[in-house]
């Protein structure tokens, strides 16, 4: 089975304004769970993260679950990833 590359997703599809709040939100889940790619609780807030921004039914109660497992430090260094991805997309 082909592994999925997420970087080269995330450098396409995401960077061309496909950023749905779905596919942000099953980004998240993917980085949560390690569904594919190794898990990162850091990656998987940041995506929660966005796609709460962007409306995304249930994901801020994700990103919240997520951070109770995080140090402040994960936390404000996921915080500061969303923002940076917004900010250029």
């Amino acid at each position: 089975m082909a592994r999925f590359d997420m970087q080269s997703y995330e450098d396409s599809g995401l960077a061309q304004g496909a950023a749905t709040g779905d596919i942000l939100f099953r980004l998240g889940m993917m980085y949560a769970t390690g569904r594919t790619v190794e898990p990162d609780l850091i990656t998987a807030h940041k995506w929660f993260n966005i796609a709460a921004a962007k409306g995304y039914p249930g994901a801020a109660l994700y990103r919240q679950e997520v951070a109770a497992e995080m140090s402040s430090a994960e936390v404000a260094e996921a915080q500061r990833a969303a923002r940076e991805w917004l900010n250029l997309h």
